[in-house]
């Protein structure tokens, strides 16, 4: 330690100067089967290296690892902050989804009502042919098809072919669409007719009916034993 003469009352350290050269010739001059003898400076930068080495060898083989369990960690705890936040919400919303749900109960019910059963069938066939004969229209052909069996209900398609004005079947698809019961027309097309003065009418009308609970038993009994056979 030396006092500078410039500065009364103050100190300046001096380091050490290190002799390069001298370092590296104790590194040329070292002996690998005996580092007890090695010289100060050799030692210290190869226990350094070697600290240096194990610290990064923990840090792969043993942090990283560690480190890839705390970010899967880190990513279940938002998942699971979400799935909490989204039970919140229903649970603070179940109120108007039980009224939601008697909502969509109810109008269910309101539309199952105008699916008729299979006693009712017949006589919605004769409104239908009432409602084309009450606008003057001449059924050339009125053929109901297979029924198409659905989830709860089954489709009953009516092939037709009807002979008359423009306005009345216009008026006669109001008159359809009017009916207690569900009816749709589908694929319709219209041409001009034989005399020319009327059209004709091709297409077919759809009419549902629900499902009896012995019906609906028996599609799923027919459906296990195809699962079962498969």
């Amino acid at each position: 330690m030396k006092r500078m003469g410039t500065a009364p009352g103050k100190f300046r350290l001096s380091l050490p100067k290190i002799d390069f050269r001298a370092v590296v010739e104790d590194f040329r001059t070292l002996d690998p089967k005996d580092p007890g003898v090695w010289p100060q400076a050799p030692r210290v930068i190869f226990l350094a290296g070697m600290f240096v080495l194990l610290v990064a060898a923990a840090a792969w083989f043993g942090w990283r690892g560690q480190q890839m369990g705390l970010d899967a960690k880190r990513q279940e705890e938002a998942r699971l902050k979400e799935d909490w936040l989204a039970k919140k919400r229903q649970a603070v919303n179940l109120e108007a989804h039980r009224n939601q749900l008697v909502e969509i109960e109810r109008s269910f019910g309101a539309l199952l009502k105008q699916l008729p059963n299979a006693a009712e069938m017949e006589s919605l066939l004769v409104d239908i042919n009432q409602a084309g004969l009450g606008r003057g229209l001449q059924f050339e052909l009125f053929r109901p098809g297979a029924e198409v069996v659905k989830d709860f209900y089954a489709e009953l398609p009516i092939t037709v072919n009807l002979t008359g004005s423009y306005h009345d079947f216009g008026a006669f698809a109001g008159d359809v669409a009017r009916l207690p019961r569900i009816v749709t027309l589908n694929d319709i097309n219209i041409a001009p007719g034989k005399t020319g003065e009327t059209l004709v009418l091709a297409g077919t009308a759809k009419t549902f009916r629900y499902l009896d609970d012995a019906e609906i038993a028996a599609r799923k009994k027919q459906e296990k034993a195809k699962g079962a056979q498969r």
